[in-house]
């Protein structure tokens, strides 16, 4: 694997692996979203130039303001190279009293969002609310899993 490979986050699966066919791919990461999973993976339809999508919708109020945040992987399973190419969108919104902002990023970039409770002795402590990267590592350990490559992709699909 070359040096641009690894910067970009291609993982490649371990030697001796059997690699399963498309269809098997398919069906190794719709079976990720289970029914105690927050994020969804489904079929996308031709419209939106991908095979299957990776949606995860994240609402919570942060420091007096509404924060929604959308994790989006859109992937496009290679049958040739045996590789998923995968392109992250990331849209977020922040709603307060008095101020608005939106953001949005592409890449394999990830948010982490912390709370802070009173813990039994009594102190605060920080508590992880979200981390992003919860879907995008079960969804390329099950593409390093079923023998294929996963490659990000930062500009397009």
């Amino acid at each position: 694997m070359g040096f641009f490979e690894r910067l970009n986050g291609t993982r490649r699966p371990a030697g001796g692996v059997t690699p399963l066919t498309a269809a098997g791919v398919r069906d190794v990461i719709l079976a990720v979203s289970g029914p105690e999973s927050p994020y969804r993976v489904r079929l996308a339809s031709p419209s939106e130039k991908a095979d299957l999508i990776a949606d995860w919708r994240i609402q919570h109020r942060s420091f007096g303001e509404d924060v929604d945040l959308h994790l989006s992987i859109r992937m496009r399973l290679d049958p040739h190279r045996r590789e998923v190419r995968a392109f992250q969108e990331q849209r977020s919104s922040t709603r307060g009293r008095l101020s608005a902002s939106r953001e949005y990023g592409r890449g394999a970039g990830f948010s982490v969002d912390w709370t802070y409770e009173r813990g039994p002795d009594g102190r605060r402590r920080r508590v992880k609310t979200f981390d992003t990267r919860d879907m995008s590592n079960v969804l390329r350990e099950a593409v390093l899993g079923a023998g294929w490559t996963w490659r990000p992709s930062l500009l397009k699909l």
